[in-house]
């Protein structure tokens, strides 16, 4: 493979992680809209905990928000940490989320405090930064390294006050299981060096 294809390639990856992302937010917000016009009814795709009709809402609850400044309080992370995952390759970005989201909305469903609801993408969120923080360093890549260490010193003050107890209205059970979903992402999907064979000394 020439210098120009591998670069093409490069491009082609990001352009697709751009429009997966930008779509993928755009639809959030889109879902806003219709729980607005239509009288906050997919408020109710909120997870409840300990409530086993709730299970069906476990993935639902990762696109669903309330309020527009729930969506925009969510939408700029999601974008970078998303944008930043998926460079690895769309069909790995995908499957990582679904476990993140599953894993997230478990749980929520499990720890959370009775009676409450909980819904929106800040889980996956901490997931996804999970998820960059380490993957370098389970996959030994210098480059995600720098990444993951330049995301923990430009997020991480946010992520840790995210995870504080102490927050009203705010799931830090959410934030807690995502981030460790993510961690755990990082080991299920590591790329793996290609090419190497096994020398003996």
């Amino acid at each position: 493979m020439s210098g120009t294809e591998l670069e093409w390639s490069q491009g082609d990856r990001a352009k697709a992680a751009a429009k997966l992302m930008v779509g993928w937010v755009a639809l959030l917000w889109l879902l806003e809209v219709v729980d607005v016009v239509s009288g906050h009814a997919l408020d109710s795709l909120g997870i409840v905990p300990r409530e086993p009709s709730e299970l069906i809402d476990v993935v639902p609850a990762a696109f669903i928000h309330f309020g527009f400044a729930h969506v925009a309080a969510n939408s700029v992370p999601l974008l970078v940490f998303g944008f930043l995952a998926a460079l690895g390759g769309i069909r790995r970005f995908v499957l990582m989320c679904a476990l993140i989201i599953v894993a997230d909305g478990l749980g929520v469903w499990l720890i959370s405090p009775a009676h409450t609801n909980t819904a929106g993408a800040s889980g996956l969120i901490f997931g996804l930064f999970g998820f960059l923080l380490v993957s370098g360093f389970a996959e030994r890549r210098p480059l995600g390294i720098v990444v993951g260490l330049l995301l923990g010193a430009v997020w991480g003050g946010s992520i840790l006050f995210g995870l504080a107890p102490t927050q009203s209205g705010v799931s830090w059970q959410a934030h807690l299981i995502g981030l460790a979903a993510g961690v755990g992402a990082a080991f299920v999907f590591r790329r793996r060096p290609v090419g190497r064979g096994v020398v003996q000394a």
